[in-house]
């Protein structure tokens, strides 16, 4: 199954998100627009993985996410990836956003899981262009919005399955979630 692991924005972020991206989706109905109740943070895309690594990973995943307290985030500006992926960036603790991604890559590879070996970019796909595309108007828009902030309090485990959504879209269904705690597993221990 294809999956990755993600932090999910609580419903009223993605609702003003919603709200602001409303007008940009009328001036560029010609780029695929990701829907609102499947917009997350990818901390890590892990591809295809068998059924046997699956227990492994969510364990290794459960004791990441016991080690990284909850995170203080919001979303605000725009961006874009070259001229087909435009993007709102995350704000707050980023670099404790980037920690947790490093430990969701680290629980993959110790699965002997393949990870891309580039710096993590804390962003939120809004818009994939189908072809190239100036996307440079839609960042402009963008660049002054700042959305509400929100503490994320759970590392999620997420299957994708192409084509399986409206339009032919991509499914996300989150198959199991972990709190964000900050205990690591030798102090959870000496509370039991």
């Amino acid at each position: 199954m294809r999956l990755f692991v993600a932090l999910t924005p609580p419903d009223e972020v993605v609702e003003a998100l919603r709200t602001t991206t409303a007008a940009l989706r009328e001036l560029a109905p010609e780029l695929r627009w990701n829907r609102p109740e499947q917009w997350h943070l990818t901390l890590v895309f892990l591809g295809e993985v068998g059924d046997e690594v699956v227990d492994e990973l969510t364990h290794r995943l459960n004791r990441a996410a016991t080690r990284h307290p909850p995170l203080s985030l919001s979303l605000g500006g725009g961006g874009r990836f070259g001229s087909r992926v435009l993007w709102t960036g995350v704000q707050g603790d980023r670099d404790r956003l980037r920690r947790l991604a490093g430990s969701a890559a680290a629980a993959a590879r110790r699965c002997r899981l393949p990870v891309e070996d580039r710096p993590y970019r804390p962003h939120l796909t809004l818009a994939r262009a189908p072809g190239d595309a100036d996307l440079r108007p839609l960042v402009q828009r963008l660049a002054s919005w700042q959305g509400p902030p929100w503490v994320a309090t759970e590392l999620t485990l997420v299957r994708s399955r192409l084509g399986a959504a409206s339009g032919g879209s991509a499914l996300h269904e989150p198959i199991i979630g972990w709190p964000l705690s900050g205990i690591a597993p030798e102090d959870q221990r000496k509370r039991t």
